[in-house]
C-alpha cells in the first residue's frame, strides 16, 4: 500500500466526515507538503480561465524539444512534489467553483469555502515513463521531412505545424520511443507517401503503441488506402511485417502488430476492423491481483500503478456500501467493477463500445468473478430501462467514469430518480468541463426536466494523479443523499 494512499485511508473516516459536512463553519482545504495534509484555510479564489502555467518569456527561442515538452508535459519544469501541490490547488479551485454554482441554485448563500473535505492528492507511484499507451503522429519534421514520427506543435490554421521526436518526453517509456523511431525508418524506406491531411493523398498515418508492465508490446499502424487495390495494400502489409519481424524493427520484439485501413481521423473496430498481421491478438495486464485483457481499441488507464491507487480509492469510498449492488456506468473493460467485486453482491456494468464489453465479460471469466454482468449500448438508453428492474435489497450504489463529454442528461436523471441510490461516486479527468454540468444536475434542488428524485450533496473528494508532468489528474467525488 502506497504512503499516499495510506494517508488518504487514515483521513477517510466516514463518521468524522459526515460530522464535518454538517458543521457550518468547518472549512476543509488541503495543500500537499511531503504528501501530508495541511489545512491552508479558506479563501475565495477567482477561477481563472487559463489554468496552464505560463510559458517562459523566451519560449519561441527555445529548442524544439523544450517547446514540445512545454506543450505535451507542461509541468515538466516542476519537481514532482511541486506538481502535486499545483494540482491540489487547482482541484480546490474547481470544487470552489462547483460550490459557488450549486449555491446559486439553492437557498443557501455561498460561504467562500468547501463544506466537504478535499483529501490530499494521491501521488502516482511512478512519475517518469509511466504511459502504457502512446499515439505518435506523422507530419513534417524540423528538417522538413514529411515522414517524421513524433508529436506536432503548431496548428493547421496557422500553417506552422512541426513534428518533433518525443524521445525526451518524461512520460514516455523507452519501448514506445524505440517502436516510433523504427516506424519512422520504415515509412522513410517505403515508396508510399505519408497521409498528413486525409483529403490530400498519401497513405502512412500514425502509430499507436501499447505495452504492459512486463514489456509485452502491441503496435497498431493506421493506413489510408486511397485508391490502392487490396492486392497492392497486401504488398505493403507484408513489407511492414517483414521489417518488424525479420528486419531492423525486430529489435522492438513486438508481441502484436495490427493494421487498420481508415479514411477517417478515428475509426472504430466495427467501422473498419483491426487486422492482426503478426503475433498475439491481445496483451494482458495485472491490476490489484486481477488480470485484464487489452484489445487494440479497448480503454485501459494509461498509468497502471496510479490506476491501482485510483481503484483502491474508489473501493475505500464505497466501503460503507459493501454487500449491495454496484452500477458501473461507462465501465470500459470492467476494471473498476471487477476490482470492487469482492465487496459487492452484484456488479452491473454498462458500456457503449461492444469490444470493451466483450473484454469485460472475458476479464470477469478469466478472474473467476461470477457476480459481474455487462450490458452493451448507450448508457442513456440502457440505464433508464434497467433501473425499473433493479431490486434495491442490500443497497444500490453507482460508480460513473464517463469521458470528458460527461454523462448524458437521461443517465443523470435515471440515477437521481431512483430512490435506492444513496451514494454515487463520480470519477472525472476534467471536472471543470462537462462534468460540472453533471454535478449541477445531480445536486440542484430546483431542477426541472422530469427530475423528481432527492438532490445529492458532495461529501468528500480525492484527487488521484494518473498523469504526472501534465495538467491533468483524476478527481474522485462522492455524492450522497
Amino acid at each position: 500500500m502506497s504512503r499516499a494512499y495510506e494517508t488518504m485511508r487514515l483521513h477517510l473516516t466516514w463518521p468524522l466526515l459526515k460530522q464535518a459536512v454538517i458543521t457550518p463553519k468547518t472549512c476543509f482545504s488541503y495543500s500537499v507538503t511531503s504528501r501530508c495534509a495541511v489545512n491552508t484555510g479558506c479563501k475565495l479564489v477567482k477561477r481563472r480561465k487559463e489554468r496552464k502555467p505560463k510559458l517562459p518569456a523566451d519560449w519561441h527561442t527555445l529548442s524544439w524539444e523544450e517547446r514540445l515538452a512545454d506543450t505535451v508535459t507542461p509541468l515538466w519544469r516542476m519537481s514532482y512534489a511541486e506538481q502535486l501541490q499545483w494540482k491540489q490547488e487547482q482541484q480546490h479551485k474547481i470544487l470552489l467553483e462547483m460550490t459557488k454554482q450549486l449555491a446559486q441554485d439553492s437557498m443557501h448563500p455561498f460561504s467562500n469555502d468547501l463544506r466537504f473535505p478535499l483529501l490530499p492528492i494521491v501521488a502516482s507511484p511512478v512519475s517518469d515513463g509511466y504511459r502504457n499507451k502512446s499515439t505518435f503522429s506523422v507530419n513534417v519534421g524540423v528538417d522538413g521531412n514529411p515522414k517524421t514520427v513524433g508529436f506536432y506543435i503548431g496548428t493547421g490554421k496557422a500553417g506552422n505545424i512541426v513534428c518533433v521526436h518525443g524521445d525526451h518526453l518524461l512520460n514516455m517509456p523507452s519501448k514506445h520511443k524505440m517502436v516510433a523511431r523504427h516506424y519512422e525508418d520504415f515509412i522513410r524506406l517505403s515508396p508510399l507517401k505519408p497521409c498528413i491531411l486525409l483529403h490530400d493523398g498519401g497513405h502512412w498515418r500514425e502509430i499507436t503503441i501499447r505495452t504492459n508492465s512486463t514489456s509485452h508490446t502491441m503496435a497498431i499502424v493506421y493506413f489510408h488506402p486511397q485508391t490502392l487495390t487490396p492486392e497492392e495494400i497486401a504488398v505493403h502489409k507484408a513489407a511492414l511485417v517483414e521489417y518488424f519481424t525479420q528486419g531492423p524493427g525486430s529489435v522492438c520484439q513486438l508481441d502484436s502488430l495490427y493494421f487498420q485501413e481508415t479514411t477517417m481521423t478515428r475509426c472504430s473496430h466495427k467501422q473498419s476492423p483491426y487486422q492482426l498481421l503478426h503475433g498475439q491478438s491481445h496483451i494482458f495486464e495485472e491490476v490489484l491481483g486481477f488480470r485484464f485483457r487489452i484489445s487494440a481499441d479497448s480503454f485501459f488507464q494509461v498509468n497502471r500503478g496510479a490506476a491501482e491507487a485510483l481503484y483502491k480509492t474508489v473501493a475505500e469510498m464505497n466501503r460503507a456500501c459493501v454487500g449491495g449492488t454496484l452500477l458501473d456506468v461507462c465501465c470500459g473493460t470492467g476494471a473498476i467493477g471487477i476490482s470492487l467485486s469482492p465487496q459487492m453482491e452484484r456488479v452491473i456494468g454498462i458500456e457503449l463500445i461492444e469490444q470493451a464489453v466483450e473484454d469485460a465479460r472475458f476479464n470477469a471469466a478469466l478472474n473467476r468473478v461470477h457476480n459481474c454482468e455487462y450490458l452493451s449500448g448507450k448508457a442513456e438508453v440502457v440505464l433508464p430501462n434497467l433501473m425499473a428492474t433493479l431490486n434495491s435489497d442490500g443497497g444500490l450504489t453507482a460508480v460513473v467514469n464517463p469521458s470528458r463529454a460527461g454523462l448524458h442528461y437521461r443517465v443523470v436523471r435515471a440515477l437521481r430518480n431512483h430512490p435506492a441510490i444513496r451514494r454515487l461516486v463520480y470519477i472525472s479527468c476534467k471536472p471543470d468541463g462537462e462534468a460540472m454540468r453533471n454535478f449541477k444536475e445531480l445536486c440542484s434542488s430546483d431542477y426541472k426536466r422530469k427530475i423528481i428524485g432527492e438532490a445529492f450533496k458532495p461529501t468528500v473528494a480525492v484527487p488521484v494523479d494518473l498523469f504526472p508532468h501534465t495538467l491533468h489528474c483524476e478527481l474522485v467525488l462522492v455524492f450522497e443523499r
